[in-house]
């Protein structure tokens, strides 16, 4: 009897192994669910990019990567005088639009948009600053022919009612 259940408990771990097996052959056969446009949307800022601003000046270096999956991509920047910030960018399906959180030790920036008629990814939102301000805050990343990406971001100034750059910058692979 003992010898009986022995071997049904063997059969059954093997048909378990085999159906596991299966299940993951099956998963691993199933496309992302953020494969798709217009998750792939903001892919063209992938990679280890040099930054300089417009005149050629060493603004830092930015990682950006595809984590998650592809449902999470992640920037790391390191300024060339040593300041730091991390993003993570995500498209959001219930709300159709790209959003971006920045963190570094000075701000935090929270907006979202999406791909605009030319192609740039254009979010609009707020930046706050660790002193407690709040600005109005967007920012335009543009593909160039070339392989490179124009960063521009702009803060409303309430001064002067006018949008004020921010930062300007061009990525170089």
């Amino acid at each position: 009897m003992r010898l009986k259940q022995a071997l049904i408990a063997s059969l059954l771990m093997c048909a378990g192994g085999a159906y596991a097996q299966e299940d993951d052959a099956t998963e691993a056969s199933k496309p992302s669910p953020c494969s798709s446009e217009p998750y792939r949307a903001f892919d063209f800022w992938l990679g280890e990019w040099t930054v300089k601003d417009p005149v050629d000046v060493l603004a830092g270096t930015n990682v950006i990567t595809s984590e998650e999956n592809g449902c999470l991509i992640v920037e790391r920047w390191t300024g060339a005088e040593g300041s730091t910030g991390q993003s993570y960018n995500y498209f959001n399906p219930v709300s159709g639009m790209w959003r971006q959180v920045w963190v570094s030790p000075g701000a935090m920036i929270d907006y979202e948009g999406g791909i605009n008629q030319r192609g740039q990814m254009v979010l609009e939102g707020e930046i706050s600053y660790r002193n407690g301000d709040k600005f109005p805050f967007r920012g335009e990343w543009t593909p160039n022919d070339d392989g490179s990406v124009r960063q521009h971001f702009e803060q409303y100034n309430p001064d002067t009612n006018e949008w004020d750059d921010w930062f300007v910058g061009i990525y170089r692979k």
